[in-house]
């Protein structure tokens, strides 16, 4: 089977007093390239969750939020003795002054330094074991949805491989007539531009010799086996991407070769159209995993 590189997962908690909110996209990329979004409480355990991350989903344009919604728990502590304290610094010095104390120094006192703060919050072990194994089943969701993803993709490539194998198939009465044909024109080209004597034997194993050079049959064996090989490999119980885009890059050089030595309208038509779609199968290859 095969993976998209391309994926969604979500998971929402409410635990332990507090709601987070996971979400895990991808998208394709030849390497692992991964980015995030975490809560300030989650922060030190950065390095974990990526190392997790990676395990689970191995390669792509992957981009992790962790998002802390609430809490019912105090987020604001107000420090009130260095409050009083500003608080009578501050008569003092209007008396000092001779300035008469403003209405709204109590709003300039909770505007002074460190009266209001939000404490840092210690991230428990039970509350860190249960968003870890969020992490995972987040990453089960994604892997779930490139699951299917790639299902749709293997049915294109299927259907593209058989295009392909059936354009082998057009090319066969094409080749033969294209071999009778060139020996009619070495003879006729032969007759019109020399007419002395020659080696009847010796002409005929010139062009055996010619005609062997431009054979195709080869590469159409080789195609038809990569062919078979794409599928096979497409059908393994892992998602190999990778090694699918080097078949097809095979598919591509005897395809190549084909149209090189064919030297006939008809399969030069063929030969473009295969060419097509093996060009399509690169482009959906590119968001395999």
């Amino acid at each position: 089977m095969i993976k998209s590189m391309t994926g969604f997962g979500k998971t929402t908690l409410n635990t332990c007093g507090k709601s987070i909110i996971i979400e895990i996209r991808t998208l394709n990329s030849k390497q692992l390239d991964l980015s995030t979004r975490i809560a300030s409480l989650f922060r030190d355990k950065e390095n974990e969750i990526r190392t997790r991350v990676a395990k689970e989903l191995e390669r792509g344009k992957i981009d992790i939020a962790i998002y802390l919604d609430k809490t019912i728990t105090s987020t604001v502590a107000i420090d009130e003795e260095l409050a009083k304290a500003y608080y009578h610094s501050l008569l003092n010095l209007s008396e000092t002054l001779g300035n008469k104390v403003e209405s709204d120094i109590f709003c300039q006192v909770l505007r002074l330094p460190d009266v209001i703060a939000a404490p840092k919050e210690e991230l428990s072990e039970e509350l860190w074991d249960i968003v870890y194994q969020a992490i995972k089943d987040t990453c089960d969701k994604v892997n779930k949805f490139r699951g299917e993803e790639g299902k749709h993709l293997a049915l294109d490539f299927e259907k593209r491989v058989l295009m392909i194998q059936n354009m082998i198939e057009e090319i066969t009465p094409y080749e033969k007539n294209r071999i009778v044909s060139m020996k009619n024109k070495f003879v006729a080209s032969l007759s019109e531009n020399f007419s002395g004597q020659y080696d009847a034997n010796r002409m005929e194993q010139e062009i055996i010799y010619y005609i062997e050079k431009l054979d195709i049959t080869e590469e159409k064996v080789r195609l038809v086996k990569h062919c078979s090989y794409f599928i096979e490999t497409m059908n393994e119980m892992v998602s190999n991407g990778k090694k699918l885009g080097f078949i097809v890059q095979e598919l591509g050089r005897e395809v190549n070769t084909i149209g090189s030595k064919c030297n006939d309208f008809n399969i030069q038509q063929i030969v473009v159209r295969m060419k097509d779609e093996v060009e399509k199968m690169k482009e959906q290859l590119a968001n395999v995993l």
